[in-house]
């Protein structure tokens, strides 16, 4: 009689508790479905943020196309520009502060792939829409840094010949690969310092092949003038780098970059019009067109134009290579392509193409390959520990699975 008695209790009991636990349920139900409604202004960018992120993943489908395009931009860009610069040097162009304008007076360009898309409902996301205060600091500040490099560097071709100044900035090879050790924490592997220890021998073996280019009227002075602009040019090109993979480590898509370097161009081209209006040198720039260049005012101002378009294509390139690799990828190709502008002078000015050349040209491809290789070692073994992760995040789904259905 007194289990039986106890029946009804207990029943109520367990009544009582699963009543309990399904409004404890309804109630986190509740709480989620107020949490989703309060957030839901929002999803549509987290949704689009977290699809922006893949970018920079080597499985995403864009990841590809855009690393071959930034590459293809970086190569046209560098040897372009590198060929136009000694075409202009090698017919008595020798203004500095042109020189160093036209490096970035091209950003307007950067406006047609930043806008257009957008103008053309390519995409929902509106230009500059992610843009803060910290991120537009960043972008003059890096701006100011390009616009200073891009003057030490004028500097050091006005006054070096090209043979001593691709020696001398072969060494911001070196100190890209220190800084990005130092600021972005990048690993030292065998490819990287191979192919640091190969590129830079490369260059060096290039600048004693061409050591008889000494122009006749260059004094110790403008000889040391020149080789510390060139080394604080190659210090401050490798110092950018790591520093704009920091900045770039907050920026989720592509199209950032590209708005990124709208403002760092801005920023230096302020400074070198700054510098040309101090010193007469939008005066320089046409008496230097009218007397000087000995092609004549069209070719000049064909090669100057030409100039600008080809230094937007290589600093865009090395931008969207930084971003989508890293600071020392960038490095290295920069350098790939210093060694390999010999050949472009051999093809369009016919520069002689002696053995060291030969030699230094190998020592290149080969350091280049096998950074490329490493690169491609890491991307599979990334791609192997990523499917290892999900094969035992699905067994552990089915373990899982088990134990609830029993």
């Amino acid at each position: 009689m007194e289990v039986t008695s106890q029946l009804p209790t207990l029943h109520h009991h367990h009544h009582q508790q699963v009543k309990n636990e399904t409004s404890d349920i309804e109630s986190i139900d509740q709480e989620i479905r107020e949490e989703e409604t309060h957030l839901s202004p929002t999803m549509d960018n987290i949704t689009m943020h977290q699809l922006h992120a893949d970018q920079k993943s080597s499985t995403n489908n864009r990841y590809m196309p855009l690393l071959v395009i930034n590459y293809l931009m970086l190569f046209v860009g560098s040897l372009s520009s590198s060929l136009l610069s000694k075409y202009y040097f090698n017919h008595k162009g020798s203004s500095k502060w042109v020189s160093t304008w036209v490096q970035s007076v091209g950003f307007p360009l950067l406006t047609i792939p930043i806008y257009l898309p957008y103008l053309l409902n390519f995409t929902k996301r509106k230009p500059f829409s992610d843009f803060n205060p910290k991120m537009l600091f960043f972008s003059f500040f890096l701006g100011l840094l390009l616009g200073l490099n891009n003057l030490l560097f004028s500097w050091g071709n006005a006054y070096l010949p090209v043979s001593t100044s691709a020696l001398l900035l072969s060494s911001q090879l070196v100190f890209n690969l220190v800084l990005s050790i130092i600021i972005v924490k990048q690993k030292i592997t065998f490819s990287n310092v191979n192919c640091v220890i190969l590129l830079t021998l490369s260059s060096i073996l290039i600048g004693l092949d061409s050591s008889h280019e000494k122009p006749d009227d260059l004094t110790k002075k403008k000889y040391l003038i020149g080789f510390f602009c060139t080394i604080g040019a190659g210090l401050l090109f490798a110092l950018n780098m790591p520093l704009l993979e920091s900045v770039y480590k907050k920026v989720y898509c592509y199209e950032m970059v590209m708005e990124m370097q709208l403002i760092i161009e801005i920023s230096a081209t302020a400074l070198a019009t700054i510098g040309m209006l101090c010193d007469n040198g939008f005066s320089e720039l046409k008496e230097e067109s009218e007397r000087v260049f000995d092609m004549g005012p069209t070719l000049y101002y064909v090669t100057i134009m030409a100039n600008v378009v080809t230094w937007q294509f290589c600093f865009m390139g090395t931008a969207g290579m930084v971003f989508l690799t890293s600071s020392l990828t960038g490095g290295v190709c920069m350098t790939a392509l210093l060694s390999m502008n010999v050949l472009g002078g051999v093809v369009v000015f016919r520069d002689v193409f002696s053995g060291v050349k030969a030699v230094a040209t190998v020592l290149c491809i080969w350091g280049f390959c096998s950074y490329v290789y490493g690169i491609y070692s890491k991307m599979v073994d990334q791609r192997n520990e990523m499917r290892k992760k999900n094969e035992s995040s699905t067994e552990m789904i089915h373990v899982v699975n088990g134990v609830v259905s029993c």
